[in-house]
């Protein structure tokens, strides 16, 4: 597991854990980059790797991710 703040160590897709406000989900990120903060955890998240692509390139114009947004309605509502 990593956290905000560390280097990606390759590039791939990685599991992102929050600290108890949204559900995992994945993103992928480009190696030597650093892993993101989110928006409204902060630095409360840790990256799990899924599936590396130590051969993934950076193509030219690519975004690089300094935060996770955050996103509304991400937990299941109960039905009445």
């Amino acid at each position: 597991m990593f956290k905000t703040g560390d280097t990606v160590p390759e590039s791939g897709i990685y599991r992102v854990h929050h600290h108890g406000h949204r559900l995992p989900h994945e993103v992928t990120l480009i190696k030597e980059q650093t892993f993101p903060r989110c928006a409204k955890c902060d630095d409360q998240v840790e990256f799990e790797p899924m599936a590396l692509a130590p051969l993934l390139l950076e193509r030219r114009g690519h975004i690089v991710l300094y935060e996770l947004p955050e996103i509304e309605n991400d937990r299941p509502t109960e039905s009445a």
